[in-house]
């Protein structure tokens, strides 16, 4: 099992954190994208600093970026990092696309769908010429011509991060890693089926894709620290639940229903939606903090490693938290748990 890290590279002593993950064995390092700096400069400033670790993005946001656009930023830094990258794609939200990019938020899988289809094709170095439902290229009765990319064709691994059914069967058809978040590895076929089902749709089945799921990764000394830090996590979750969608598309809320957390989930949101953030906090069941963590001692945390391998997993995408120390420390005891 691969180990990776969440990084910020815009925060004091990224650098110095990135080599040390690369020197203990952290397989690759992910920089978010939501709505400030952008992942895609971090990351080509920490591939300038480091020389085998894996870079991928979590995520880029569609949307944001023209298809052709977000391809030729990609295969950049694949070129100039020596064949590191990864890129990870999602659809975002109607609260971030409609308000931060002022890009309407319509038609997020069949957007994903022709997304990939046209990044593959540049990355191919073939003449761009598509007639999509979301992109025409050249654009109808335009001055636009079909263009050849300039660039030099390269392999560029596109990892989806997908929650709903029908983008979660798109990433089983056509990507080649998934970007998991709210996974439980115990409550697995939630997500598996739709990506095995989409899997099936291109010959090919679910071992095909890396598998990558985000845990936050506490290690602790005692059992009532543990408990301590399943309960924080757990309240972190209210803002996701509260905050994160638009009316009923919440995405995350769909998912925990799925799950089985239908209910208290949406109960957090009433709570916090009214304004009552500290009720919302406490409202969030325990156990999304502590199953889509990593969070105890040592043996916990390679039985919790233990579960998340059995299910699937490829890839645990680890945020950690503290010091460059404390945080290498903690990745330590992580990779060693991966290892055995």
């Amino acid at each position: 099992m691969r180990v990776g890290v969440a990084v910020a590279p815009q925060e004091p002593g990224a650098v110095e954190f990135a080599q040390a993950a690369e020197h203990i064995g952290v397989d690759s390092l992910w920089a978010p994208e939501i709505w400030g700096y952008d992942a895609l400069t971090g990351l080509s400033f920490l591939a300038a600093r480091t020389s085998a670790i894996g870079l991928g993005t979590f995520v880029v946001q569609l949307g944001s970026r023209t298809p052709a656009m977000l391809a030729g930023s990609a295969l950049s830094l694949q070129q100039l990092s020596g064949g590191r990258f990864t890129l990870g794609i999602g659809v975002s939200g109607p609260r971030v696309m409609e308000g931060w990019h002022g890009v309407e938020f319509a038609h997020p899988v069949q957007r994903t769908r022709e997304t990939i289809d046209i990044i593959r094709m540049i990355a191919r170095g073939e003449r761009l010429q598509y007639a999509g439902r979301e992109y025409q290229l050249p654009l109808p009765d335009s001055r636009g011509a079909a263009l050849v990319p300039a660039l030099l064709p390269a392999e560029l691994p596109i990892y989806v991060a997908a929650m709903g059914p029908a983008n979660l069967r798109l990433t089983g058809e056509l990507a080649d890693g998934w970007l998991g978040n709210a996974f439980i590895p115990e409550l697995s076929e939630v997500f598996f089926q739709p990506l095995a089902e989409g899997a099936a749709r291109s010959g090919r089945d679910l071992a095909a894709l890396d598998l990558v799921a985000p845990v936050a990764l506490e290690v602790t000394e005692d059992e009532a620290r543990t408990d301590e830090l399943i309960r924080e996590h757990a309240a972190g979750y209210a803002f996701t639940i509260g905050a994160m969608g638009a009316g009923k598309e919440n995405f995350y809320n769909q998912a925990f229903g799925r799950l089985g957390f239908a209910e208290q989930v949406d109960e957090v949101a009433r709570l916090w939606q009214q304004g009552d953030k500290a009720a919302a906090r406490a409202a969030v069941p325990l156990e999304l903090g502590g199953l889509t963590n990593i969070i105890g001692d040592r043996e916990r945390i390679t039985q919790r490693v233990r579960a998340y391998r059995a299910a699937g997993v490829g890839t645990l995408l680890a945020k950690v938290s503290g010091s460059i120390e404390e945080r290498i420390a903690a990745l330590e005891v992580l990779v060693a748990a991966a290892r055995d």
